[in-house]
């Protein structure tokens, strides 16, 4: 079993298995994620609508949560029963939608899910569970974009909550640093997942023009890696070239 700086991953203080929460763990990073953080010992539940891949959640330490991240009422109920049974040390904000194009071609139906999911769903979750991670000396990991760093033309509103998301990620850190909790932000470039559905475009062809899942996931346990007393705050992941594949045809950028 791996280590981290602080004590044996999988087990907590008190000897009792640890837990990890993923959103948006069907497919993707999420998926990726859940499975290194099962590789590492944790008790994985991943909250999800349905599973692309059954099989993998039929394996010990893997527990699927069904559940519509909007209904708020449902999710609140669902992971305290999970902080009330389990101690509960990482966190992971994965789940995201995104929605492309001029703004004006975006409805406010549109405009809705991607607040909420994309950042109204993370503080919500973090504040459920901020008293059992501040005391857990825990994680929470928040995936981001690189869209939080730079203007998006054709990507205002997903970029203006991911920018939200990072700038919460800052904050809550200053806020609770002096209770071991660490607050981490990765902002992944293009990465090969179902994110760009909505989009007229999706990553390049060649390899070294995106990012995979498990190179996010590899990410997620570096920073659980770290010893404790070092912090990795923020983490941007990026592919050697920028291209996007567009109408069946490849574009520079």
């Amino acid at each position: 079993m791996k280590q981290t700086g602080k004590q044996e991953t999988g087990k907590c203080p008190c000897g009792g298995l640890q837990a990890a929460i993923i959103t948006g763990a069907s497919s993707g990073i999420g998926l990726a994620v859940s499975r290194t953080l099962r590789d590492l010992g944790y008790e994985v539940f991943g909250i999800v609508r349905e599973l692309a891949d059954g099989s993998v959640w039929q394996q010990d330490g893997m527990h699927p949560v069904f559940c519509d991240l909007l209904d708020t009422h449902k999710l609140c109920a669902q992971v305290k029963q999970i902080a009330a049974q389990y101690e509960v040390q990482v966190l992971v904000n994965n789940a995201g939608v995104g929605y492309y194009g001029l703004h004006e071609h975006l409805d406010p139906r549109k405009l809705q899910e991607l607040v909420r999911v994309n950042l109204e769903v993370p503080m919500i979750l973090t504040q459920q569970l901020l008293r059992s991670l501040k005391k857990n000396a825990g994680f929470v990991i928040n995936i981001a974009s690189v869209t939080a760093k730079q203007t998006n033309p054709h990507g205002c509103a997903y970029g203006a909550t991911k920018a939200g998301l990072a700038s919460f990620s800052a904050s809550l850190f200053e806020e609770s640093r002096k209770y071991g909790l660490k607050v981490v932000t990765i902002c992944p470039d293009m990465t090969k997942t179902r994110l760009y559905r909505h989009a007229d475009f999706r990553e390049g062809e060649e390899p070294d023009t995106y990012l995979t899942p498990q190179e996010v996931a590899d990410a997620v346990a570096f920073v659980l890696s770290q010893r404790e007393g070092m912090a990795v705050t923020e983490l941007t992941l990026r592919p050697q070239r920028h291209r996007i594949r567009k109408k069946g045809s490849i574009k520079g950028i």
